[in-house]
């Protein structure tokens, strides 16, 4: 299992050139080899068919001298084997011809003794138009070729059948089909060379795209994550321009949020920090009464931490959209519990507080949904005077979750509502950041969502309140 690992990770290290190289060439040269084992076993079994043709040729001469007197088991065979029977296998200087003429007892007639005596059969079906059989054997420590021919003699003194046995040494087939070899693979490396040379060029000439894309994005500057232009690139390249082009985006919008954030945070946390110290420094010269001096102290502790975690709550509603998947959330769920969460504060300011909800569920994060109802009910209850009124209703319009937070506050005037949603700009400096709402905005566009401040008007058309207003899909499963 290791082995199979290590193997599959030391493919995957190689370049898409060598990949494509060694995923070419090796099967072709499995194949080629394939096709050259075939091919000279095919060239074995047409020489054996040639020479065993020749062979047989032989036994027929043989036989054309055969002679017989009586007959049948009487009959008595003489053989007169002509040098011409012996010719076609003595011109090469390779082979060599030995035979041997005997009856069907075994008894030699003529031809080499030692010769060992055919004891097989006749095929059923044999190769020619002849009582003739073939097959290996060895003679003299040598390995022979041996045709059998059970050949019919007969002349007027009688009648009889004569075994005729051609044997051949291999020397002449060997160095033929040894020939053939070297000749196939000869080919076949001219071919692998060809086609590794093909193969070469064409990998170089396809990847060249790869190779150039590469040098493209290693020649930019380290902050530069304009999209790649992909038009001259191949198609099948295309899918990972694009997403590159769309990593290089959201990196992009990420880097641009954070180097934001870092922007606002500096400039942000400057004024309550140099609040503070001139506030411990008056309180150092007993400027004010200590309890007074401890007093505006807290106060500008109170809002610093508040703009802190404000600024890392945008912060991470930014980190959420980008690196997590939304799940299955009951926004009525969330909504209830941060109601009771922040009861304590409600009771503090003696509202009369209501809240009615529908089962609501929605794509979403937990947090965000947390995040969202609690910094809206917090500017609810912060603009809502004492006494005062405040409803909460969650309800389902179409395929809708429609959240409806209606207190009874001075609302907000035309000119402030076009800026109320971006960073830092509060109603009322001394009452907040100025991060709640566009925190609520941020949140709200990430879940796909809308929002929207809008004064409720009376019967006599004045302004009697403020309703916050969130649209997010529901979920279908």
């Amino acid at each position: 299992m290791k082995l199979r690992r290590r193997a599959k990770t030391a493919w995957r290290s190689w370049s898409l050139r060598r990949q494509l190289l060694v995923g070419i060439l090796v099967p072709t040269l499995l194949v080629i080899c394939f096709n050259t084992w075939s091919l000279h076993g095919k060239a074995l079994v047409a020489l054996n068919t040639a020479y065993d043709r020749t062979l047989l040729a032989s036994a027929k001469s043989i036989s054309e001298e055969l002679d017989v007197t009586g007959y049948d088991e009487l009959a008595e065979l003489r053989a007169t084997v002509p040098y011409a029977a012996q010719e076609a296998f003595e011109t090469d200087n390779q082979s060599r011809l030995f035979y041997r003429i005997s009856n069907l007892q075994g008894e030699l007639i003529s031809g080499f003794a030692e010769l060992p005596v055919w004891r097989g059969t006749i095929p059923a079906r044999p190769p020619y138009a002849a009582l003739v059989d073939f097959y290996d054997d060895q003679f003299r420590g040598a390995p022979v070729r041996v045709a059998v021919l059970l050949q019919p003699v007969s002349s007027p003194e009688g009648r009889g059948m004569a075994i005729i046995q051609v044997a051949e040494t291999l020397e002449l087939r060997q160095a033929a089909a040894l020939q053939i070899l070297w000749d196939t693979i000869a080919r076949q490396l001219m071919l692998i060379a060809m086609i590794a040379l093909i193969v070469v060029l064409v990998v170089q000439r396809a990847t060249r795209p790869v190779r150039k894309l590469s040098q493209t994005i290693q020649a930019r500057n380290e902050d530069d994550l304009s999209p790649i232009d992909g038009a001259s690139a191949p198609r099948e390249l295309q899918p990972l321009i694009d997403a590159t082009n769309d990593v290089m985006q959201r990196l992009s919008h990420l880097l641009e949020h954070q180097q934001r954030f870092v922007r606002d945070a500096s400039h942000q946390l400057r004024t309550p920090l140099a609040v503070l110290k001139t506030q411990v420094q008056s309180a150092l010269r007993d400027d004010l009464p200590h309890r007074q001096a401890l007093e505006e102290i807290g106060g500008t502790v109170e809002r610093a931490t508040q703009l802190a975690n404000q600024m890392l709550a945008l912060a991470k509603v930014e980190q959420l959209r980008q690196q997590s998947q939304p799940t299955e959330v009951r926004w009525d769920e969330v909504l209830r519990d941060v109601a009771l969460d922040i009861s304590p504060l409600i009771a503090q300011n003696d509202l009369d507080f209501g809240i009615q909800t529908d089962s609501a569920p929605v794509l979403a994060h937990e947090w965000m949904l947390r995040e969202l109802c609690r910094n809206l009910l917090h500017n609810a209850i912060r603009h809502t005077p004492e006494h005062g009124a405040l409803n909460v209703t969650l309800q389902i319009e179409d395929y809708d979750a429609v959240l409806t937070i209606a207190d009874t506050g001075p609302g907000i005037d035309d000119e402030l509502a076009t800026r109320l949603f971006q960073p830092f700009s509060a109603g009322d400096v001394r009452a907040g950041s100025g991060l709640g709402l566009a925190i609520c905005q941020q949140i709200v566009q990430a879940l796909g969502g809308s929002i929207a401040l809008r004064n409720r008007l009376g019967n006599d058309k004045n302004v009697v309140g403020l309703d916050a207003l969130v649209i997010l899909p529901l979920f279908a499963p």
